[in-house]
């Protein structure tokens, strides 16, 4: 069976169009939670956090001591380009007592994912008053 052109081009047109859809959906940028955490009621401690966003992912690990953030370690970092984020991410993030810092240039995703993931960690260290 022979198909004619006009319509292989429009269907061959029609998939590379999807694919390309489907390619700038999963990089949209993942938002920041950057809720405010009342540092005063932190309870001392380890805690894990994990965060998916797009194509990446982070697990981290959160040090609370005497009602601040005294160290995070990047446990698990699924990325593309953002591997960059792992060394500046968590060091702002000790330095600011937050986790809304500045991302990483060309590692957008990869900050907010860890970002989200230490957020989460930061979430399980509140105290239930």
């Amino acid at each position: 069976m022979v198909i004619p052109v006009k319509i292989l081009n429009s269907r061959l047109s029609s998939g590379i169009l999807c694919s390309v859809l489907v390619y700038l959906i999963s990089c949209s940028t993942t938002p920041k939670i950057s809720q405010v955490i009342d540092k005063r009621s932190l309870k001392d401690g380890t805690y894990t956090g994990y965060f998916k966003g797009g194509m990446n992912a982070a697990q981290v690990e959160v040090v609370i001591r005497n009602n601040r953030i005294t160290a995070i370690t990047v446990l698990q970092h699924d990325h593309w380009r953002g591997g960059k984020a792992e060394a500046h991410i968590p060091r702002r993030i000790v330095q600011k007592q937050a986790t809304n810092v500045d991302a990483v240039s060309g590692a957008t995703n990869s900050s907010h994912v860890i970002m989200n993931a230490a957020h989460k960690a930061i979430e399980k260290a509140r105290t239930q008053n």
